[in-house]
């Protein structure tokens, strides 16, 4: 690789992993995935950093990006991009641009407005107004928010459990199975398991496939949270049309949505019968994707 070869750089830095894709012309260069260990989207000097660590890591020798879009976990407002850009600019001498990682997943999928909706360890959904401003709904955390990701399902499983033990009903599936997971003797000692949490969004997430064994083992209280649980997801999307953001399209990721048809059904269901005219669609192709789309954009 030349030094005077113009490389497209994609990122997409998620929450866990990190992809990256560099191309030169339609010719894929790099692609990498790597930990998101030490990513710090609320210091923008130090994100700018550690971008620039990874894309000179990853880059061959003497290659340098000729444009750089980046779709940052965590990055929540314009300010906060607009910043890390600015701080990564002076690494590069290349235009780059900084985004929201749900605000990959439309280009990812060949459009050019829509909302992008993620339903992973959290859940978040984000469009654009008409004058192009990035518009992002949800995305509270486990503790506040994020109904419809895995963290959010155990929390409200939690609590549907604990109101059939207070109504005097015996445990059911749901019960037995969140008991099994939290490695607790019984459903009201599940309170202080889950407050115990280090890391509460991964430690309660990782027990989202209790919830979904237990529907398909018959738990009625299981198959509520679920259903619930979508209808969350959708009303996401119906704050955001709300604001006047097109939804024609909803772009559709994230690793307990597209992993649980149950989940994805429930949603589909709740914006068919919210917003009729919106059309869900999986992503199938990997968010990098987008991330490359932006970065040619600025060519």
């Amino acid at each position: 690789m030349q030094d005077f070869t113009p490389l497209l750089v994609g990122i997409d830095v998620g929450g866990t992993k990190t992809h990256l894709r560099a191309l030169a012309g339609d010719a894929t260069v790099t692609d990498r995935i790597r930990t998101s260990a030490g990513w710090r989207p609320h210091d923008p000097a130090a994100a700018a950093d550690w971008l620039a660590r990874l894309v000179t890591d990853a880059l061959p020798a003497g290659a340098r990006p000729s444009a750089l879009a980046v779709g940052g976990h965590a990055c929540e407002t314009p300010r906060q991009c607009a910043l890390i850009g600015t701080a990564l600019r002076r690494h590069f001498d290349a235009p780059a641009l900084i985004v929201g990682d749900a605000e990959l997943l439309v280009p990812a999928a060949g459009l050019d407005k829509g909302v992008g909706l993620v339903a992973g360890t959290g859940s978040v959904a984000v469009g654009r107004a008409a004058d192009g401003s990035p518009v992002q709904v949800g995305g509270w955390g486990a503790v506040l928010g994020d109904e419809g990701g895995s963290a959010g399902l155990v929390r409200e499983a939690a609590r549907a459990v604990w109101a059939a033990h207070d109504r005097g009903e015996a445990p059911d599936e749901l019960a037995a199975g969140l008991i099994a997971a939290f490695g607790v003797a019984e459903v009201p000692a599940l309170g202080a398991a889950l407050e115990s949490a280090a890391d509460v969004s991964a430690e309660w997430g990782r027990h989202a496939p209790v919830v979904f064994d237990a529907a398909g083992a018959g738990s009625l209280l299981a198959h509520e949270v679920i259903t619930a649980a979508g209808r969350s997801l959708a009303a996401l999307v119906v704050r955001l049309a709300a604001r006047g953001i097109s939804v024609d399209d909803v772009v559709v990721a994230g690793g307990t949505v597209l992993a649980q048809p149950r989940l994805y059904d429930a949603f589909a269901a709740a914006l068919a019968e919210s917003l009729p005219g919106a059309r869900p669609q999986p992503l199938r192709v990997p968010p990098v994707t987008g991330a490359v789309a932006l970065a040619r954009s600025l060519r």
